[in-house]
């Protein structure tokens, strides 16, 4: 296993990967299929583990495992409901066999899909102990790092972080945020109220991921620099603002070229670790890898 390195012994920022999920539908994963479920068929797990080794090859020096949606409460419903297990181990072992021992594998751990009370019917504490679950699956499947993300409601992300915790206490816990409008979370809350809660909590860093492009993420990330010293501040944006075509699918225009103006941006912003999300590819990652070397 490889060691998160602390903020300040950087020379640069950490390169994390780009997406998974378009990746793998243009890998050729069936429409409707879930990442998750996919994983588990013979060229499924290949596919992942050729988007694994895409973004290393690209120069990411951490990469997130397939499991985004592998949370039980995330599965209820679906093909794959009660192998929260399985999924995780199998998705950690594709993430470790591209990473090799060098590079970070981190636990990608995203919402559970519903919403916490008063909102709907979650309670915190069963969000928790989901997470709970997940985290310790993962610390014994090896993973470097939990990587709570892609979380629109604070308040789940706060209970993920708790039982990530829970789970793998020896384990460094990140989470990223949805920021819209105004620099604030779909339910409201300020990116500064969110970094603070976030780093009272015990996270190793905060950061802002996927939205409407590169710009939501550049606006915010200032802002958690202020209100989180000492800890990792993550940019990992979407590659422009998606559109649909004719044919059904979905296109993200953002280039490599802009992909690595705004890792410089970022970068000289205060970022530590620096990625993609939707529509991103190896390309854009390495267009990032090599501004980031300069």
């Amino acid at each position: 296993m490889s060691v998160l390195p602390a903020p300040t012994t950087l020379v640069r920022p950490i390169v994390a990967d780009g997406a998974m999920g378009s990746a793998l539908f243009a890998s050729g994963m069936p429409v409707g299929e879930a990442p998750e479920a996919w994983l588990l068929t013979p060229e499924g797990a290949a596919a992942v583990e050729g988007v694994h080794r895409s973004h290393v090859a690209a120069g990411s020096g951490l990469i997130l495992t397939c499991t985004f949606g592998a949370n039980r409460l995330r599965l209820v419903g679906s093909d794959v409901e009660g192998r929260t297990a399985e999924v995780t181990r199998a998705a950690v072992a594709a993430a470790r066999a591209a990473a090799g021992p060098d590079r970070l594998v981190a636990g990608s751990m995203g919402p559970t899909g519903g919403l916490l009370v008063p909102y709907g019917v979650l309670d915190a504490g069963e969000v928790r102990a989901a997470f709970a679950e997940e985290a310790a699956i993962m610390a014994e499947a090896g993973v470097d790092v939990l990587w709570v993300e892609t979380m629109m409601d604070l308040n789940e992300a706060l209970a993920a972080v708790d039982g990530a915790r829970e789970g793998a206490p020896g384990l460094p816990v990140i989470a990223t945020l949805v920021f819209a409008a105004r620099n604030r979370t779909m339910f409201g809350n300020p990116a500064e109220q969110a970094a603070g809660l976030l780093a009272e909590h015990g996270v190793a860093g905060v950061g802002a991921n996927c939205g409407d492009g590169w710009g939501p993420v550049e606006a915010v990330i200032p802002l958690l620099v202020s209100a989180a010293p000492g800890l990792h501040i993550v940019a990992k944006a979407n590659a422009g603002i998606p559109y649909g075509t004719a044919e059904g699918t979905t296109t993200y225009p953002g280039t490599p070229a802009e992909a690595a103006a705004y890792a410089r941006r970022m970068a000289d912003a205060g970022a530590t670790i620096i990625g993609g999300c939707c529509g991103t590819t190896g390309a854009h990652v390495a267009a990032m890898a090599a501004e980031l070397a300069r």
